[in-house]
């Protein structure tokens, strides 16, 4: 079953009145809404990209929060995951909410690897496999912005201190920058412009 960003938007908003902290669901509004404005520069580049559904796959990205389990990526990643597929909805839906906190196809590039290297951890080969599946245009659009958004859009420069300061800097820290920069840059390549232009707000956040 298709969802759409109005959908995915109310799935939201239902979440936020049962949930004590609605910051991550502001955090998916703000990473949905800055995924929109990057599909669509690029869609006006003549690339083929789906707007409605990188806003659609902002929106859910953290869905798996709302089971406000902690203990790193996995909970949040599978507990998402799962939950999108109860509801009906399609693989292509779900998936993100795996596949967004890993750049490069590769279990070890996150912001911290608090569970990651636990190899014990019943979930990491199932995860290790998924995220070999080729990223859709949507899905990287979603990995820039998720490392772009707090509950504002920032530079990925800021977004970068803000999880150093939360999560601390661990073996692969290095590596996931310097992947989250090349990121920034592909994009930048596909647009023919620094995409910060999309988002004057910036400055602001800075």
């Amino acid at each position: 079953m298709r969802l759409t960003s109005k959908e995915a938007r109310e799935l939201l908003e239902h979440e936020r009145n049962n949930s004590e902290d609605d910051r991550w669901i502001n955090h998916c509004i703000c990473v949905g809404d800055s995924a929109g404005k990057i599909a669509k520069a690029l869609q006006d580049k003549g690339i083929d990209v789906d707007v409605d559904k990188a806003i659609t796959l902002g929106y859910i990205h953290d869905i798996g929060k709302r089971f406000n389990e902690h203990g790193g990526v996995f909970p949040h990643a599978i507990n998402g995951y799962n939950y999108i597929k109860e509801l009906g909805y399609n693989e292509e839906y779900a998936g993100i909410c795996i596949k967004h906190s890993f750049l490069n196809n590769d279990i070890d590039c996150i912001s911290n690897d608090r569970d990651e290297t636990d190899k014990t951890n019943p979930n990491y080969n199932f995860v290790k496999e998924y995220i070999k599946k080729e990223y859709s245009i949507e899905e990287k659009i979603i990995n820039l912005c998720d490392l772009m958004c707090t509950t504002k859009t920032l530079t990925v420069e800021k977004r970068m201190i803000d999880l150093l300061l939360r999560h601390g800097v661990f073996a692969k820290t290095h590596y996931h920058i310097a992947e989250t920069i090349k990121l920034k840059e592909y994009f930048d390549n596909l647009l023919g412009y620094n995409l910060y232009d999309l988002f004057p707000e910036i400055k602001e956040n800075l």
